[in-house]
């Protein structure tokens, strides 16, 4: 089984209608892949996307030798 990591994160908009089945407030979310919510909601698209890059590690400089 694969672990999910920060790179596995996307953004979606949960509609007014879908928050309420939900029980969540409407707005944007960072999700996983599998659809469960990591953070939110943000008032933005641009919001969300910031968080995934805070979320997501930087990538690891391979050493020379």
């Amino acid at each position: 089984m694969r672990d999910m990591t920060a790179t596995d994160l996307s953004s979606r908009h949960v509609k007014a209608e879908e928050a309420a089945r939900l029980g969540v407030a409407s707005g944007w979310y960072t999700t996983k892949l599998s659809g469960t919510f990591v953070s939110g909601p943000h008032a933005t698209e641009q919001e969300a996307a910031l968080k995934i890059a805070e979320l997501r590690p930087p990538p690891v400089a391979k050493r020379k030798f």
